[in-house]
């Protein structure tokens, strides 16, 4: 789930070996919307270690260039680079394991008794694939694979979660808050670290 349609994995097999040079792991690579497309590339430090804007950064100016060169999108596009998020998606094998006990929706490529949406509690992952625990205390078992949406639902018990882990940026309300820090002394054009038009 990484990347869905062949221009998306194009860009994931240009992309990927730039972000193991730098620690991180791509997590999802979606290029969406209509005359001006953007191109969301969603990545984190390796086993989801806390990631911030200078690592997106960083992976953004390592990735602009290689992808101008090789030029998989003919039309003009906007790059966003970003962390996952709390309430993230789980693309990967191994993603559901990170986050057991904690509520997930799935959506599977092909219905189970006319059924494609699930919701509820991550109970394991192992090589009989995702087991999640439904409202009605049924269990969905699945592959990564044989899904074709997934992500965690937002929660307090999530956010608690992502907070403990260091996951969670410094929130207004946090004692220690003092800000983020924004550089001003860029050009215009290329204020922005996360993302950037091209061409």
């Amino acid at each position: 789930m990484i990347a869905l349609t062949q221009q998306e994995k194009t860009i994931l097999s240009l992309i990927e070996p730039l972000a193991e040079g730098l620690g991180m792991e791509i997590v999802r690579v979606r290029l969406m919307g209509g005359r001006r497309p953007t191109l969301q590339i969603m990545a984190e430090k390796k086993g989801g270690a806390p990631t911030n804007v200078e690592d997106c950064a960083d992976l953004s100016h390592a990735i602009s260039p290689v992808l101008e060169a090789a030029d998989p999108i003919s039309d003009p596009y906007r790059l966003e680079v970003s962390t996952p998020g709390i309430d993230r998606p789980l693309t990967r094998e191994g993603d559901f394991g990170r986050w057991v006990g904690h509520l997930a929706k799935v959506e599977l490529a092909m219905p189970i008794n006319g059924r494609r949406r699930f919701q509820g509690v991550i109970q394991r992952e192992d090589e009989n694939g995702v087991a999640i625990e439904l409202d009605d205390e049924s269990e969905l078992v699945a592959q990564v694979h044989e899904m074709s949406k997934a992500s965690l639902v937002l929660t307090d018990e999530l956010i608690e979660a992502a907070k403990a882990s260091g996951g969670l940026p410094p929130q207004p309300d946090d004692e220690n808050f003092s800000g983020l820090e924004v550089d001003e002394t860029e050009d215009e054009d290329n204020n922005e670290e996360e993302s950037g038009d091209t061409r």
